[in-house]
């Protein structure tokens, strides 16, 4: 592949914390103590970006205040590592629907918070998980939803961010529910290896949802299973990619794979992994 066609490449970023030790021993958590590091470490790798993470306890989070997000704003600056989405995982334990009147008014004001500290940040959007505790179980739990996320979205077009929701509804289901939010603001994150698990066929998925797809998160699960290795799953990731280029899919890919015994390591086989994948798809167009 010549130097120009490499140039080409889409965006490779990574879910913060991959570049830390884990947290408790969790596979995916805000490093409180360890995040400037993240970002001088992504752009020692090559990363483009930091997808970043917010959860309990928000207090302790930097993008919860003006004054923390303007650190993360300069330490953006000096890396050049950017933070095009922040995940709100926060809303995985605290989700918008099954929730008192009070929690789910607490759970606006949260994201009127991030929406407006993202776009400070230049970020493209904010994500809502809905998935795993805080998965949509219902259609009037969609309509509670799309009636929660209401006020957001017309936050989201004023501050010119997106909002992406990450379902496990199936394919046709999760176009309903997007065209019923039918709001310009409204995306779709799609996770390779939560898709794989799920068994959904990610030429159905993308048949029904491609053009909202804002966000894809790198990941291989197993078919009903948890998160392995790259390569070990049941996640045909170059078909996968292959299938985005010709939506055509032109955003981020964050990887979000499985950890390894050394961090830094691990991270720099994924990325060569995913930059061959995506280069071979390159050199076919």
């Amino acid at each position: 592949m010549t130097a120009s066609r490499a140039m080409t490449l889409p965006k490779i970023g990574i879910m913060q914390g991959r570049l830390s030790p884990p947290v408790g021993g969790r596979i995916q958590a805000f490093p409180a103590a360890t995040w400037h590091a993240e970002f001088e470490l992504a752009a020692k790798l090559g990363l483009a970006s930091i997808e970043w993470i917010v959860e309990s306890p928000l207090p302790s989070n930097p993008l919860m205040t003006a004054a923390g997000a303007a650190d993360v704003r300069t330490v953006v600056q000096r890396t050049g590592v950017a933070v095009d989405f922040v995940i709100a995982d926060y809303f995985m334990e605290s989700p918008f629907v099954r929730m008192s009147a009070s929690t789910a008014e607490h759970n606006r004001t949260v994201l009127a918070t991030l929406l407006e500290h993202a776009a400070k940040l230049g970020a493209r959007g904010v994500e809502i998980p809905c998935v795993d505790a805080s998965e949509i179980r219902t259609r009037a739990e969609e309509d509670e939803l799309a009636s929660a996320l209401a006020p957001a979205l017309a936050q989201a077009e004023r501050l010119g961010v997106e909002l992406g929701l990450e379902t496990s509804l199936p394919p046709e289901r999760f176009r309903a529910l997007l065209e019923r939010i039918g709001h310009p603001r409204i995306r779709a994150n799609y996770d390779t290896g939560n898709s794989a698990s799920l068994g959904y066929d990610p030429a159905e998925e993308f048949a029904a949802y491609g053009p909202w797809i804002n966000n894809v998160h790198i990941k291989d699960r197993r078919h009903g299973g948890g998160t392995v290795p790259l390569g070990q799953g049941d996640t045909n990731i170059p078909r996968v990619l292959k299938l985005l280029s010709g939506i055509p899919y032109r955003g981020d890919y964050i990887l979000q794979a499985a950890r390894g015994p050394d961090e830094i390591e691990t991270v720099r086989s994924y990325l060569l992994q995913v930059r061959g994948w995506l280069g071979a798809i390159a050199a076919q167009r």
